[in-house]
């Protein structure tokens, strides 16, 4: 029996935040459910047992435990399997630190980075137009965000200090999403911010995911 079962969705980058911290942790021992959210299985009776919000990811394990919500998910599973991603708890101020960077990840960066990809990538599977003026406005924020990261990332390699940790993990999936909108130049043109994400992505264990889940979306188009 695997240690746990992940509930969530091929293309989710809130699923893909998860599955990056579990292999970045080298762990293996879960079962992977896909849910159709096209379908809106994420909306069924069933899965709103798990999650009351009908979203996903969700971590279920095998006694009864449930967890959604995935930057608490990747935190509690860092924590239980002992991955090197977070700060010691003896050091009171690289925990505080890391808080702080998680505050600025989700209000500066996720929200702005958020609307753009539902603009861009949710409504075109939705048959829906984006709208540029939502975009337009992201996108600012989104300038502005990165032109402050520009100045932090010039004193500390990782987002958090010195060491890759999970802050960085859940910046991942959004910025994937951003080059593949074909706003990468927000990334690319901070020298800085370009230097960090590329010190995050080419890490082996991420690699390979990207990679394997680049290989199976091309066999699916086939």
């Amino acid at each position: 029996m695997p240690a746990f079962t992940l509930y969530g969705s091929r293309g989710s980058t809130n699923t893909d935040r998860v599955r990056l911290t579990l292999a970045e942790g080298g762990f293996t021992d879960y079962e992977l459910v896909l849910l159709n959210l096209q379908k809106g299985e994420q909306k069924s009776t069933e899965h709103t047992k798990r999650h009351p919000w009908g979203k996903i990811p969700v971590v279920v394990f095998p006694n009864g435990f449930t967890l959604y919500e995935s930057r608490a998910i990747c935190k509690y599973l860092a924590t239980k399997y002992s991955f090197p991603l977070l700060p010691s708890d003896s050091d009171l101020e690289a925990a505080a630190l890391f808080d702080q960077e998680q505050s600025a990840e989700i209000l500066y960066f996720a929200e702005p980075a958020g609307r753009i990809s539902f603009e861009k990538f949710a409504k075109k599977f939705m048959g829906l137009p984006a709208n540029e003026a939502v975009i337009a406005d992201a996108l600012r924020s989104l300038e502005t965000f990165f032109d402050v990261a520009e100045r932090l990332l010039q004193h500390k390699d990782y987002m958090a200090g010195n060491d890759f940790t999970l802050i960085d993990i859940y910046y991942i999936p959004l910025i994937q999403r951003l080059f593949a909108c074909g706003y990468g130049d927000i990334v690319v043109s901070h020298e800085a911010v370009n230097a960090w994400w590329n010190r995050c992505v080419n890490r082996p264990a991420i690699q390979k995911m990207l990679a394997a889940d680049k290989e199976a979306m091309a066999a699916a188009s086939r």
